[in-house]
């Protein structure tokens, strides 16, 4: 699956790997089966409840409820699951904005509106062409509202939302605040280098990690490590975000 990189407002660079048009498919049959499933238990109660009332309706009302519940249950499951309805949460896929802001009201909204077109008055047709053929994986609604869908996990092994929770020096004590001297080309390096260990855990890559840790330690004037190399530079990178912000 090809990857995008994602730049925080702390001008930190987070590399995702894009959903799947299957993995979006198959999360959007999710939610449309519970949310169905919530529909018919609602309307047996309404039937039971004031069966009588509702006779003179008329198909087109009730189906029309049947639009705005769709609607109302995509934009409340997105915005309270912090962009992941339940079918996304299942697929472990999640709705991010592409200028690292988090996705608000606004963009779920339309995202929203516009699955109508994307998905249920096309059957799928255009949300999936579009999936397919944008670069970033943008249906319809994306591209109206500035957003994508990308695995929950980046290629580091913490997520964007637990650096956004690093507000302040208050919640997090930075271990090397030389980290200062540091630019933030060296910082997206040594995300780089991390990612590549993590995909392939080799002897090189074993060896270029060492070698960066002995390297920014000399540079940085800091002892070197006596534990695991990895974690010393996944500290820096945040002892960086924390003091550069």
């Amino acid at each position: 699956m090809p990857n995008i990189d994602i730049r925080t407002t702390q001008n930190v660079t987070i590399e995702y790997e894009l959903a799947s048009l299957r993995d979006r498919f198959f999360a959007f049959l999710l939610d449309f089966f519970i949310y169905m499933l919530a529909m018919i238990v609602f309307w047996q109660v309404v039937v039971y409840l004031v069966g009588d009332a509702i006779s003179g309706w008329g198909g087109a009302v009730i189906g029309m409820s049947y639009m705005v519940g769709l609607l109302v249950y995509h934009l409340g499951s997105d915005m309270l699951g912090n962009g992941q309805s339940l079918g996304k949460r299942a697929l472990n896929i999640r709705v991010v904005r592409l200028d690292g802001l988090e996705p608000g009201m606004g963009e779920y909204l339309l995202r929203s509106i516009l699955l109508l077109l994307d998905f249920t008055f096309t059957a799928g047709a255009l949300g999936g062409i579009l999936i397919g053929s944008t670069y970033k994986h943008q249906r319809l609604g994306d591209l109206a509202a500035n957003t994508t869908v990308v695995r929950n996990t980046g290629q580091l092994a913490f997520r964007l939302n637990d650096i956004l929770k690093i507000n302040t020096l208050e919640n997090y004590e930075p271990q090397y605040p030389a980290v200062r001297q540091m630019t933030e080309t060296d910082m997206l390096l040594i995300k780089n280098l991390l990612g590549r260990y993590q995909q392939l855990q080799n002897d090189a890559h074993a060896i270029a990690i060492k070698d960066a840790t002995v390297n920014i330690c000399q540079q940085l004037n800091i002892k070197s490590p006596k534990g695991n190399h990895v974690e010393f530079l996944k500290t820096l990178i945040r002892d960086y975000i924390v003091l550069t912000r």
